[in-house]
């Protein structure tokens, strides 16, 4: 007891107790003080790039969850689908897995490094420049087989009109030309392959100044319209085959939309098409990332309309280019205006590829990749490519934008290798001689559907109402090589190219009277059914009429009832008078 009275009595330091107590920040301070400098480092480090690896969206980490074997293709096709039953059930790589370099593990490390610091082919092209009916100008550049192969020394750099030999057609992205890493790497893999290869570009685009008052946009299918006709007539033995990137993508199959079966195609490929033009532009600019290559897109535009300022600042508003800060408006100071459409949703709209996916007649092979930074998966119409059964589409979860980095060191591209094995095997399959069959078929029994371009410089109307090819609107050829490509007599190519674009027409336009009737038709087999349609409506119109009888008395019955009771009691009475005066008494 007396210990614990002491211990109640004992005095106490408040001031010390308190102030202790009201100071943990002072004590968290202190403790902080002791821990290493290199530790602060080390975690401050340690949150950047946590945070750069999701703000760059990279995907090391699952990889090596998943041993490094890639993630597997997937495909979207019609389950009565020819082409990949025939074509891509034998393509390995589109069965396979893809898996990104170790190192470029992102699909904005992979775009970047393909614009910034790709290791591309080393060749060079053989150009040639294509006059255009409206007096624009689009250079080809071509990169023969025998130009990379072994035995090039042995064989000219020429070809001929009867060589068999597979011609690829491959379409830039925007801004971009044959000298883009992607292109070169496709050109160089095809023609290895033993495949001869024309860069079409774009107007403007490949050191080639603008000739005409006529620019290229994303739903421009004419130009590419008119080589794929010139390439199709001049070398009618080789098949041709069409690889769009990007944009590129977005233009061929737009152009396959709009010419259906009457393309002289024989496969085609889209990579990263941005299908919806109108999605993409919302998804540009959603986040931060997407806004920097929104920024890098004007970049570019604005560096292609500056070689080409004096035809832009007479058509253009020019001041409203050079403060465009988006694509959208650029497009909407320049595209727009240049295009004729009202408002940048507009010309959006009728541009964008997706509503031509369902009248594509041509084999088609699509691929994108999920982790598109510039392209969103949004945008890609599973449904009308599931529906259409010429359509493959093979979708990979990551690849960047036209990336698709592989190996160890990076010196392929995934879809370039893909594109190949599909053509090589379409090439070798029985579809292109079906297709041409088709196409016999259609110019008997059918007139083609026109296309949504107008096709003003093609035909010439006479006073007389006649339409005929215009001579001296034909495309010619200038080339620019010392050598020529070529080998035909000058006078002979101008003969066989207006003569190629009069077959166009004919294909075309139907202007006789006449319909149009399958070799060997009877005519009976006209005749017999039209007559089974005229006594059907025959038919039709008696019961008609009488249904109409019917109608009419019923509704008039009200009124014409009585009248005709009166009038046959009168007459019932009339009659039995004069028999009851008649008869014998």
């Amino acid at each position: 007891m007396q210990t614990l009275h002491q211990y109640m009595f004992i005095p106490m330091d408040c001031s010390s107790s308190v102030e202790s107590y009201q100071s943990p920040y002072r004590i968290l301070l202190t403790a902080a003080s002791l821990i290493p400098i290199s530790h602060y480092f080390f975690w401050f480090l340690f949150i950047c790039l946590v945070f750069l690896y999701n703000f760059l969206e990279i995907h090391i980490i699952q990889d090596l969850f998943t041993g490094f074997r890639g993630q597997p293709v997937c495909l979207t096709f019609n389950s009565c689908s020819d082409v990949y039953q025939e074509v891509v059930s034998k393509c390995r790589i589109l069965h396979g897995r893809y898996l990104t370099t170790p190192w470029l593990s992102s699909p904005h490390i992979q775009t970047a490094f393909l614009s910034l610091f790709d290791w591309r082919p080393a060749f060079h092209y053989r150009r040639q420049l294509f006059r255009l009916s409206d007096g624009g100008t689009v250079a080809l550049d071509w990169l023969m087989s025998s130009n990379v192969t072994e035995a090039s020394f042995q064989s000219k750099n020429t070809i001929t009109e009867d060589d068999k030999t597979p011609v690829v057609v491959v379409i830039p992205g925007l801004t971009s030309d044959s000298a883009d890493a992607y292109v070169k790497h496709c050109a160089f893999k095809m023609a290895k392959c033993g495949w001869n290869v024309v860069v079409s570009n774009h107007r403007g685009l490949g050191g080639i100044s603008i000739t005409s008052d006529c620019f290229y946009n994303a739903g421009w299918t004419e130009d590419i319209r008119k080589v794929i006709d010139h390439l199709h007539h001049r070398f009618p033995e080789a098949p041709l085959f069409v690889v769009g990137t990007s944009i590129g993508a977005n233009v061929l199959v737009k152009y396959l939309g709009e010419d259906g079966i009457n393309s002289p195609i024989a496969g085609a490929a889209a990579i990263c098409s941005p299908w919806d033009l109108l999605i993409c532009d919302r998804f540009i600019n959603r986040r931060a990332i997407q806004k920097f290559y929104n920024k890098a897109l004007t970049f570019g535009l604005k560096g292609y309309a500056q070689l080409h300022q004096l035809v832009l600042s007479r058509l253009a508003d020019w001041e409203g280019i050079l403060k465009s800060r988006s694509v959208r408006d650029f497009d909407n100071y320049a595209t727009r205006v240049l295009g004729k459409f009202e408002t940048v949703d507009a010309y959006y709209r009728h541009s964008s590829s997706s509503t031509f996916v369902g009248n594509v007649m041509v084999p088609l092979l699509c691929i994108s990749a999920l982790d598109d930074p510039v392209c969103t998966r949004e945008a890609i119409p599973w449904d009308e490519c599931r529906a259409n059964k010429n359509i493959v589409l093979a979708t990979t979860r990551h690849g960047g934008h036209l990336a698709y980095y592989q190996g160890i060191t990076a010196k392929s591209l995934w879809w370039v290798g893909a594109v190949h094995e599909f053509f090589s095997v379409l090439h070798s399959s029985s579809l292109i001689r079906r297709k041409k069959e088709a196409q016999m078929q259609s110019f008997h029994l059918i007139s083609p559907p026109e296309s949504s371009i107008d096709q003003g410089p093609y035909l010439n109307i006479t006073e007389d109402g006649m339409v005929a090819a215009v001579a001296d609107e034909q495309t010619n050829i200038e080339e620019v090589n010392t050598e020529p490509m070529i080998q035909s007599d000058k006078n002979k190519d101008v003969i066989s190219e207006t003569q190629g674009s009069d077959r166009v027409m004919g294909e075309r336009t139907h202007l006789t009277d006449e319909s149009p009737q399958h070799p060997g038709q009877d005519v009976n087999d006209i005749i017999i059914p039209k007559r089974r349609y005229m006594d059907q409506l025959s038919r039709q119109s008696r019961k008609s009429i009488w249904l109409l009888a019917y109608i009419a008395i019923v509704t008039t019955w009200p009124l014409v009832g009585p009248a005709l009771t009166l009038f046959f009691k009168k007459r019932f009475r009339n009659g039995l008078a004069g028999i009851s005066r008649t008869a014998p008494r």
